[in-house]
């Protein structure tokens, strides 16, 4: 006998989360059967929180959360009630399986004990220098920043070598 799932049951949602934090960006990766309605990263607290929007009573998801972000000993709150999903990890991320029941509206909450696991705090420094530039030195609308040097090393390069024949073709005729 087969057991009966409906298709709303196995639909996996796919969540692509940017988290921006100390300098980094970091994607988690969340797919569900319930709807992701909003998500913070909390860096003092080592935490992400995740608010959604379940239709259907038995829940499903998986979370992949890069080792770097957060990563250690985790604990895990569904609307303030601690339980204990399935980790799994290696390297670079862990693999965390939640499944539980509740209807309707849900916080989860992912506290860890580590944060930026080998990485360092990038501090951003509070240095607008795009005013100090003369605007003649900014490269035309449509050309990145190495294409416009690279324009100008070849003009240079050019310009040196007819200098240099120049030199060249002067000294000769001074020496006849």
């Amino acid at each position: 006998m087969y057991a009966q799932l409906s298709l709303s049951d196995a639909t996996g949602l796919i969540d692509r989360l940017d988290v921006q934090t100390s300098g980094h960006v970091f994607e988690i990766k969340l797919v569900s059967n319930f709807d992701l309605t909003d998500y913070h990263f909390e860096k003092d607290q080592k935490q992400l929180v995740l608010n959604f929007e379940s239709g259907l009573e038995d829940n499903l998801a998986e979370i992949v959360i890069p080792k770097n972000l957060l990563s250690g000993n985790f604990t895990f709150y569904l609307n303030d009630q601690e339980f204990f999903p399935k980790i799994q990890s290696n390297e670079k991320i862990n693999f965390i399986t939640l499944n539980f029941t509740g209807l309707g509206t849900n916080v989860i909450t992912i506290s860890s004990t580590d944060y930026l696991s080998g990485l360092n705090e990038i501090i951003p420094i509070d240095n607008d220098i795009s005013n100090t530039i003369d605007d003649n030195f900014l490269p035309p609308d449509g050309q990145s920043d190495q294409t416009f040097s690279n324009d100008y090393l070849i003009w240079f390069i050019v310009g040196g070598i007819v200098i240099i024949i120049v030199v060249f073709v002067a000294t000769r005729l001074v020496k006849k």
